[in-house]
């Protein structure tokens, strides 16, 4: 009998670049390797960078901070972030952010459904 696949992914693996709202992107589990329901990435904001607002019509975000401090605005609300803060946004909401410091801005991304270009509308 041979042993089963473990879906490992390590950081050397995948190759960061560069999504349409702006952000770097490293995708960290895709469906390509066997998720189907969701997908995790992790997204960095330069110093004083910011992504283009977007929105997702399908896909529900987590967005989980890990390093580094900026500003989010999900519809009409913004609020300061920093490591240890997790923002969740629903389908179809509207979605920026500003790294106005002088350390990247660090997050984990999960969409549920998997992320998809196809799915990202930019609002500007």
């Amino acid at each position: 009998m041979s042993p089963a696949r473990l879906p490992l992914v390590r950081d050397a693996d995948r190759e960061s670049f560069k999504a349409p709202d702006g952000s770097t992107v490293r995708e960290l589990i895709q469906v390509g390797d066997g998720a189907g329901r969701q997908s995790l990435a992790e997204a960095v904001i330069a110093p004083g960078a910011e992504t283009l607002e977007h929105l997702h019509r399908n896909s529900e975000e987590i967005y989980r901070f890990v390093s580094g401090a900026g500003r989010i605005r999900v519809g009409d609300a913004e609020a300061d972030v920093g490591p240890g803060d997790t923002v969740l946004i629903a389908p179809g909401a509207r979605h920026k952010l500003w790294n106005p410091g002088p350390e990247p801005l660090v997050l984990l991304c999960c969409c549920s459904p998997p992320y998809s270009d196809d799915d990202t509308v930019l609002c500007e």
